[in-house]
Order: C-alpha cells, then structure tokens, then sequence
C-alpha cells in the first residue's frame, strides 16, 4: 500500500493528474477558449488576453478590460479580485488567482454564450504549470515582471521562470513584454506573432527615484532597441501619476489618478495591448485617467481622519518595495507598516519584507496574515527577524518603542491606527481585497478595508 502511495504521489503523476484535469475540463465545456476548432464544433471569436507575471497583474488586468470596454468591446474578465461577463460582474472568494480548470472552462463557456470579444485572463505560474489554462489558445500574453516569489513550489527562480515563459513561446500570441525587466532579452527572442516592449526612459534612475534624464535603454538594447511603448516625462505626485508616452500608433500623455511607479508600467503594459489591437491611444487615455481605484491596491480608507490609511495586496519583497518607495517620496511625516506573511509559502521572502520594512518604515507591526496550516507566531517571527537588519544607524528599530509584534490582526491594526497622527501614512499590507484569513483549511471571515473603517470611527467619533 506504501508502494502504490509512494508511486500515485510522485511527481510525474502529480503532473499527468493535472494534465488530465485540465484536459477533462476543456473537453466537456467544448474548448470554449479556442478559436479554431476541428469540424462540427460550434463557431468561437473570443480573443482571450493572459496576463502572468509577479506583481502587477491584477490592476494591469482591469487596466485592460477598461480601455476594452471604453472601445465598446464585450468583455469578460477573471481576475484575483473579481469576474466580470460584461454588465455583469461578482467577487473572486476562491482565494485562488487563476481558478481551476473545471472553474475556468465554466466561465469562459458563459463569456462565448454572453457574446465577449475579448476575455482577459490573469495567469499564474502554478496554473500554467498545474495545466489550468490547458486547452486556451491565448491571442495575446503580457508579461508584467518576475522577482522573487513561490520558490517553495518552483524550487528555483529559474524553474519560476521557465513556467511563465511557456505562455509566451508557442509561436501563436502577441507578446508583450516589460523591456524593463530582467526576463525581457529572453522573452524577445521567443518565437511570435508580434513582440512588443514597454518601458521607461532611463529605467535605472526612474527605479531609484531619481529625476529621468534622456539615455539608451539598457536592458533591450542589441535585441530591440527603444521599447516601442516608450513612458518618459514622468512625474510621480501623492495622488497621481504623469507620464507622456511614444507608441508606434502616435503619442499621449496620461494623467493617471492611481499612484506609484508600479502603476506607470501597469499603464504602458495596457497601451501596449491597446497598441497590439489598434485601439485609438484617446480612447486608452480616457480608460485610464477614469480609474481612482482599484479594489486592495493602495486603496485609501478615509472617515475624515488627518492621516492617509491604505490598504495594498502587496505579499513579495518586490512588491512591497516598490509600496515603500512611492509613500517615501510622497510622506510628509511618518510611515507606519502593518505587515505580515503567509503561510505554506515561500519562507525565504519573510525576512527580506521584514527588512524592507524596518528600512522604510517608521514603525513596524508584524503580525498574522493566512497562517493555513503553520504556527503563526513563528511566521511572525521569521519576518520580524529582518526588520532590526534593514533599519539604518540613524533609524534604529527597537522593539517595543517602534517595533511591534502583535498575533491578532484586529489588535495590529488598531496599534498602528491608534498610534497615527496628522499627515502620518499606516500602510497594511497582505490581505488587499481578500474578504477571508484561511487558518489550516478553514477560511475565517475577514476583511481589512472593513476592520480599519471600524476602528477609524471608534477613534474619530470617541
């Protein structure tokens, strides 16, 4: 009985089970996400759009599926956050990025039967390798970035890597890649329909947050040159963004109202599918100046309190950095980061965010996110260790004076809105619009955006 366990538990069978339950999927929806099909099938003109990569995805996503709609295209949409056929549109509660293969074929079958032109997929590594997406021939895959993430599955960033990159090299997609980004040489050589790259002028300075100054881009040049959706002029404010693009479709400048350098180039991956499907670069801009906010995504809770409270999905280092930089250079006093890690998970991430916040923050909580089936006090200690190493000389951390470990969540947030003050920024990473904390398999209601409003009119009104 060992044996057959052992055998039934392998990897290669682990495999062959998901190929065959994204294949079992695929055929008894009918294929609803190919556009061609063998004779007798019914006629399909769905173009489906992925979008993978490690940050970025979801608001790059609904930065799409606007400019779509702004277009007059029907659209369908599964995202992290939500799904949306057309007018209508529901919350994503599976905790699941990109749902499984049974989930998935259901829903792109409604999105052929309501009549979508376009359905826009946000795919993750563990689904592209799980063969979620199996039986889905993509017309255009975009490709947001890649940093550290999920190595307790992958194994190796490499491994990571290379399962992203199958969404980009069967020879059928347009692919649009972030020029920017460590994985663009690679990603450009990939056989395709079409490749087209975005990126910013001088993208080193622009990371640093430093002003932009006209030079060669670097991390293209001797594969493609100038990206061909070029950011420049770029000016990041606390509540919006400027930026002037160069397309080969023309020019525009965009006065977005979603901050943070992350967003510029969430913004150009967008252009860059507007661009791949001949869409007017004034309809794109009309799209994406009219986004305030996208559900988790540094979205601010306000009950007339004189400090800013946000609340950001933000769970790898890479993201939360960029988090980080964009309250620094928009801070007027202090930063107070709530933050914690997931269980179940990549654990070599939790000390590196733990630094990143002792080095940006003022004040650092740690405490619990999704422990699933781990302690959650020695999650919290495997983040917390990295705080006292990012901090700086001139801005130690000390525990109990700045630095805080506090198990419930509830409890955290109300340190951290308690301690605030005028002009102060408490950021509360992790959870974004999740509505749920899964602790071993049971999936306990809760909600960030609602629990930091709660105790926000506790403070204002008493």
């Amino acid at each position: 009985m060992k044996s057959f366990l052992k055998k039934f538990m392998s990897p290669s069978m682990i495999l062959w089970t998901h190929h065959f339950r994204g294949w079992l999927a695929a055929t008894l929806n009918g294929y609803p996400g190919r556009s061609k099909m063998p004779l007798g099938s019914m006629s399909k003109g769905m173009q489906i759009i992925g979008v993978t990569g490690t940050n970025g995805k979801t608001t790059t996503c609904h930065m799409i599926a606007e400019i779509l709609e702004r277009a007059n295209y029907r659209v369908g949409l599964a995202s992290t956050i939500n799904f949306k056929i057309g007018n209508r549109e529901w919350k994503n509660k599976t905790k699941m990025t990109t749902v499984s293969p049974f989930a998935l074929q259901k829903f792109l079958k409604e999105c052929l039967k309501a009549g979508c032109h376009f359905v826009i997929i946000e795919t993750t590594s563990h689904a592209i390798a799980q063969y979620r997406n199996f039986g889905i021939d993509y017309e255009i895959a975009v490709m947001t970035n890649v940093t550290h993430d999920h190595l307790d599955y992958h194994g190796t960033f490499e491994n990571y890597l290379m399962t992203k990159v199958k969404l980009f090299d069967t020879g059928r997609t347009i692919n649009i890649i972030n020029a920017d980004d460590k994985s663009a040489r690679m990603l450009a050589e990939l056989p395709s329909k079409r490749t087209i790259t975005y990126g910013v002028e001088n993208p080193a300075a622009f990371r640093n947050g430093r002003r932009n100054r006209p030079a060669c881009h670097a991390s293209m040049q001797g594969v493609a040159g100038r990206p061909e959706v070029l950011g420049k002029k770029i000016l990041i404010e606390a509540n919006n963004s400027l930026v002037s693009l160069v397309t080969p479709i023309g020019q525009v400048a965009y006065n977005l109202q979603l901050p943070g350098r992350f967003n510029i180039y969430n913004a150009l991956a967008a252009t860059a599918v507007a661009v791949a499907l001949g869409i007017h670069l004034d309809v794109a801009r009309q799209a994406l100046e009219g986004i305030d906010v996208i559900p988790g995504r540094m979205e601010k809770v306000d009950v007339g309190q004189s400090f800013t409270v946000l609340i950001d999905y933000a769970h790898t280092p890479d993201a939360l950095e960029k988090i980080y930089q964009t309250l620094e250079q928009a801070k007027r006093a202090r930063i107070i980061a709530v933050l914690g890690a997931c269980g179940d998970r990549d654990r070599s991430k939790r000390p590196i965010m733990g630094a990143l916040a002792g080095h940006f923050a003022d004040i650092v909580i740690i405490t619990n996110e999704d422990p699933y089936t781990e302690d959650p006090v020695k999650i919290m200690d495997e983040v917390a260790s990295g705080v006292p190493r990012g901090a700086t000389k001139e801005h130690p951390m000390t525990f109990g004076e700045n630095f805080f470990k506090i198990k419930s969540r509830r409890l955290a947030m109300e340190k951290a809105l308690n301690l605030a003050y005028k002009d102060d920024i408490v950021i509360i990473t992790g959870k974004g619009a999740e509505e749920c904390i899964v602790v071993g398999t049971e999936k306990v209601p809760w909600s960030d955006r609602k629990v930091a409003k709660e105790i926000l009119l506790k403070r204002v009104q008493g």
